[in-house]
């Protein structure tokens, strides 16, 4: 790549861009490798910054049946986050529609109605032939696609292991509260 390249674009463009190395991606296990724009503020949002810590993936919808499990999701980050946990939202309006507003609207929503702190990421496709590459990965490696909003995938700390849990596992749910302790280890 040329310098003029890089300086008409912006060293930062590029790395977001994944055009160019960082001294984290060598650390960064491919499934992590992803950057998305945050969607509080919409500045890039390298997954790779979450390597060692246990992840819980959940796309989000503000107008779903599910929508009350932000409370939990909320409160789970809060209570194991200093022990390593991270809680990460996609916002997604794949399932019936029910995530249609703004980003802002969104962050908005989430933060006024149910005290989101744990990241979320701008809102994406996380379904058919559109889905953003890292959900497509955890869809692979898990053989679980979402089928509605709330779907869940927990990654272990160095990102070698993925389980997927359906809409319908709450954040409380015993098993993925198991789960989440055995990463936590």
């Amino acid at each position: 790549m040329t310098a003029t390249l890089k300086r008409s674009l912006g060293i930062a463009a590029l790395v977001t861009a994944g055009l160019l190395p960082t001294a984290a991606s060598a650390a960064c296990p491919p499934l992590l490798d992803h950057t998305f724009s945050s969607l509080q503020d919409g500045k890039p949002m390298p997954l790779c910054q979450y390597a060692g810590k246990v992840i819980l993936v959940v796309n989000t919808a503000s107008y779903c049946g599910f929508t009350s499990q932000y409370d939990g999701l909320e409160k789970l980050y809060a209570r194991l986050k200093d022990k390593g946990l991270v809680v990460i939202g996609f916002p997604s309006n794949d399932f019936g529609e029910q995530e249609p507003g703004t980003e802002k609207e969104i962050a908005d929503f989430c933060r006024l109605t149910y005290g989101v702190e744990f990241p979320m990421v701008g809102k994406t496709v996380v379904k058919g032939k559109d889905a953003n590459p890292f959900y497509v990965k955890l869809a692979q490696i898990t053989d679980s696609k979402p089928k509605w909003n709330f779907h869940k995938y927990l990654i272990n700390r160095d990102a070698t292991q993925v389980v997927a849990y359906s809409s319908f596992t709450k954040p409380d749910d015993k098993d993925l509260l198991k789960k989440i302790d055995e990463f936590l280890k």
